[in-house]
């Protein structure tokens, strides 16, 4: 069976039965598109099984010719950078739409699908090996995101999601440009078409040509993670989207910037890379900083934990930048981290919030008597976003900090802060919601946590814990893919040093070596 493709269209096929529904059948709607996740969660786990450590290349890889006049094939494959990437999109899945069970009321058809739609188009980003195919995969999970921000959003939805398409579509036409420069200049070099990611690796192209299409790749996903000063469609994005948006965006969305960072800038630009390195460990310092700070003055919850990402999503582009094998591997895990500990803090604001209907500070206070459950789940979730040692956040920081210094010790000794103000405006945020007296009497009356938002959070917890205490189980599998592309960007000679032995259509004997050549 093609596991990949299993995985990849499976959601498409659940969305379009779906369209069959009656619309009035709510609960069946639900049931089918949470079924339908759950699955394709399921069906990845062979992903994992069928991954073989100490592999650096692509494997599982799945190829067929689709505009061979052009090179443009439909192939997929997955690595250690893009493996847990693909795992924590099928696991978030399932999980948005178990705890949206009974918040969504509108249009719940229209809901699920569109959230089964975006899932398949994230998984095909990171599992995408044609650059054609991978652009048509970026590109597509705007059209959901943009209906879930806009017609399941707040008040001022409207205004959110088309800032939020305005920015996103703007940088990704620039890369657009850029990808088809770089085909052509392939195919002038060799005679023979091709847009395989790995096949364009080394493509020659002039010092300055390589400089415009850094910027032109990195605009596009700088505004993607997003990267200081390119951030701010993203609070106004999360405090607008439904809880299951704001699940998905800060969770999954964000990192196909971070995944762009690691998949094309530097193993295309790897001169560029390199010289304009100090300028993005500039701005990701910036970010982590500025991100922090905001995040502590902010009244709302949600807009609080929005402006943590700023910052968290900060530290990962810091660790891509360091170029080194400890911050890379710190800034991949730290990307899953920050999809469990923020998907899992937007989930509990957003269950506060379906209680109460307002997300101010000032109008909690003493809502552990009441919720001694929740509290629990909340305290867990937010010393994972402090990095606590023993959960998962600690060990991605750690290696993003201490293989950073080792690059740019000034700079990282300033991104260290962001950990002291992490606990600073998250415990602010705890004790000022959780604890003290109850001032008001609707805190007295709040139900407690429901079970379906119970069992969406306890993966998220159990996975926190896991990689806190196990980190091995998820860093082993991604090193020697680590070890090749800093090979790829540090080499003196890269036109031999590619990713020949990861190539959709290599043999498998192959394949199965790993290493650069």
């Amino acid at each position: 069976m093609p596991i990949l493709s299993t995985v990849l269209w499976l959601p498409i096929v659940a969305a379009l039965v779906l369209g069959f529904f009656p619309r009035q059948a709510a609960g069946a709607i639900k049931g089918f598109g949470f079924a339908a996740s759950l699955i394709t969660f399921l069906l990845s786990l062979g992903i994992v099984s069928g991954f073989k450590e100490g592999v650096a290349g692509y494997q599982l890889v799945e190829l067929a010719p689709w505009i061979p006049q052009w090179g443009i094939s439909y192939s997929l494959g997955v690595d250690g950078i893009s493996l847990w990437l693909v795992m924590l999109t099928t696991l978030l899945t399932p999980v948005v739409l178990l705890s949206s069970w009974n918040a969504i009321h509108k249009y719940p058809k229209e809901y699920v699908i569109s959230f089964l739609v975006m899932e398949a188009a994230m998984i095909g980003v990171f599992l995408a090996t044609d650059l054609v195919l991978f652009y048509i995969f970026f590109e597509l999970t705007l059209i959901p995101m943009y209906l879930v921000i806009g017609v399941w959003g707040g008040k001022n939805r409207i205004y959110a999601a088309i800032k939020f398409f305005i920015f996103t579509v703007t940088g990704s036409l620039l890369m657009l440009l850029g990808i088809i420069y770089i085909g052509f200049q392939y195919m002038h070099a060799t005679g023979r078409p091709s847009f395989a990611i790995a096949d364009l690796y080394g493509v020659g192209v002039t010092p300055y040509a390589q400089t415009l299409l850094f910027f032109a790749f990195s605009l596009a996903f700088a505004i993607k993670v997003p990267l200081f000063p390119l951030h701010t469609w993203l609070p106004d994005a999360h405090v607008e989207a439904p809880t299951g948006g704001s699940i998905i965006l800060a969770g999954v969305t964000l990192k196909m910037g971070t995944y762009g960072f690691l998949r094309l800038v530097l193993p295309y630009f790897p001169d560029a890379s390199i010289e304009y390195a100090p300028l993005f460990i500039a701005l990701s310092v910036i970010g982590i900083v500025y991100g922090a700070l905001v995040a502590w003055v902010q009244p709302d919850m949600k807009k609080l934990v929005a402006y943590s990402s700023v910052s968290h999503l900060g530290f990962c582009v810091l660790g891509i930048f360091a170029m080194n094998q400890a911050s890379i591997e710190g800034s991949i895990l730290q990307m899953v981290n920050h999809g469990l500990s923020t998907g899992a803090l937007f989930l509990l604001v957003g269950v506060l919030y379906e209680r109460r209907h307002t997300r101010m500070l000032a109008d909690y206070g003493g809502i552990a008597h009441t919720m001694p459950l929740y509290t629990t789940f909340f305290v867990i979730a937010m010393l994972s976003s402090v990095g606590l040692p023993g959960l998962n956040g600690f060990v991605g920081e750690f290696l993003i900090l201490s293989g950073s210094f080792q690059t740019a010790p000034i700079a990282t000794t300033i991104a260290s802060t962001g950990v002291i103000l992490a606990a600073i405006y998250l415990l602010w945020l705890v004790q000022r919601v959780f604890f003290g007296p109850i001032t008001l009497e609707e805190n007295r009356k709040i139900p407690e946590i429901a079970w379906n938002e119970v069992a969406a959070l306890v993966p998220l917890i159990i996975l926190m814990v896991w990689i806190g205490v196990h980190p091995n189980t998820f860093l082993r599998k991604m090193s020697p893919s680590v070890k090749q592309l800093l090979a790829v960007v540090k080499s003196e000679d890269r036109g031999k040093v590619m990713f020949a032995n990861a190539r959709p259509g290599a043999n498998s004997t192959h394949a199965e070596k790993g290493g650069a050549r």
